[in-house]
């Protein structure tokens, strides 16, 4: 595979992800709660046309309650509001949240509801987060609507995670994924009527620097973006194709933020085929602080390999650890919903904001930096000397990864 500064690989991650990379997306990157919600707050209280919500994880709380009272004024005042949450990741949500909703006005629907007629669909969720405000500013990332996702990220209880608010032309691409899950979940295809005017390019994606600018190995590139969505599939899957290309053009540094860190085996040999060949690969992923312990357990067990490879794993301890980027020779970039396991991979609907952008680039890396210096570093010396326990839970977490 060429490297990620090869025009040929913009080219290939097009064609095989289906997925065009345009120029005019100006990310802005959060890091927490605290920057994700007052920021989401503010462009919702803005709307004027419409806003469009879809979300997975949904529970009860300040954030809900907040959330709804936004989207009730906002339909009082004419703004076309849409919710589709999925039925599981949201089955915690009273039905008064729910109907409070319906009766100020706002459009709500529930992906794929389980039945026993439709048992055979009821291990494919949706575990997109993406929201569009009046066509022009998008969000995506590993958010909830949750008291959990408020804070900091390194307090305790207060999840770590990273999301990206967009403007520009990958909004629209948005808002064909939301128009895609809305059809199933209603029998009702809303069209994506932007028009030129409304996504004008928004400058560089970084918002630093004229559209013209040079990477690395001499390629002068104009920055460019898209929001690629991966729906389950026969064969090989978009996700599949996408962290394959993604790993296999790295040179110089491939660095994993992930929740669930759980790679199968083509996936394993894939980073510690990188490892070998010098590329410096890092993985920060969820400690002893995970909501889910089997998740755990079942990314140990494939530690002892990647280590003896020379791929370097870090533990984040101050809080649960939720978020999923992955940043190539900084230059590749993806924020998303995407974890490194096989629901993700073939089970699930995903979405990622992914860019070709020096500057994105650096800021993922600035903050996997950040990261590291509160992570716990796995040692291949250190590993070696955990409990029979420790080794018994792993094995027996392995055997569940193909439904975890």
């Amino acid at each position: 595979m060429v490297p990620v500064d090869n025009p040929i690989f913009r080219t290939t991650m097009e064609l095989l992800t289906g997925t065009p990379l345009t120029p005019g997306n100006m990310p802005e990157v959060m890091t927490c709660g605290d920057q994700l919600y007052p920021r989401l707050w503010g462009d919702l209280r803005s709307a004027q046309r419409s806003i469009s919500i879809q979300l997975y994880y949904c529970e009860p709380g300040r954030m809900a309650e907040e959330m709804r009272a936004l989207l009730v004024e906002r339909s009082h005042t004419g703004v076309r509001v849409f919710v589709l949450v999925d039925a599981f990741g949201a089955e915690d949500m009273p039905v008064a949240w729910l109907s409070s909703l319906r009766n100020a006005g706002v459009e709500v629907a529930t992906f794929r509801p389980v039945h026993w007629w439709s048992l055979n669909r009821a291990n494919n969720r949706s575990h997109v987060r993406a929201i569009a405000i009046d066509r022009e500013v998008g969000y995506t990332g590993g958010f909830g609507l949750a008291d959990k996702w408020f804070g900091d990220g390194r307090s305790r209880d207060e999840w770590r995670d990273t999301s990206v608010r967009f403007t520009g032309p990958a909004v629209g691409q948005l808002l064909a994924a939301f128009a895609i899950a809305w059809a199933e979940a209603t029998g009702d295809l809303l069209t994506v009527d932007t028009t030129p005017d409304e996504l004008t390019p928004a400058g560089s994606t970084s918002g630093k620097r004229g559209l013209t600018t040079p990477v690395t190995s001499g390629v002068d590139t104009m920055p460019v973006a898209g929001f690629l969505l991966t729906p389950p599939s026969l064969g090989s899957t978009r996700a599949e194709r996408f962290l394959s290309l993604s790993i296999a053009a790295a040179r110089h540094r491939l660095y994993i933020s992930n929740a669930y860190f759980v790679p199968d085996t083509s996936f394993r040999r894939l980073l510690e085929k990188a490892a070998k060949a010098g590329v410096d690969v890092r993985v920060v992923t969820a400690g002893p602080a995970t909501d889910v312990r089997t998740m755990l357990y079942a990314g140990r067990a494939r530690y002892t390999a990647l280590l003896k490879a020379g791929v370097r794993i870090y533990e984040y301890v101050p809080s649960m650890m939720h978020a999923k980027t992955i940043v190539v020779d900084g230059l590749w970039s993806a924020i998303g919903s995407m974890n490194f396991d096989n629901r993700s991979m073939v089970l699930n609907d995903e979405a990622n904001f992914v860019s070709l952008d020096p500057d994105l680039g650096r800021s993922l890396e600035d903050i996997f930096a950040t990261d590291v210096t509160m992570s716990h570093e796995i040692t291949l010396a250190e590993f070696g000397r955990r409990p029979w326990w420790h080794v018994a839970r792993e094995r027996l977490a392995d055997v569940l990864t193909r439904v975890l």
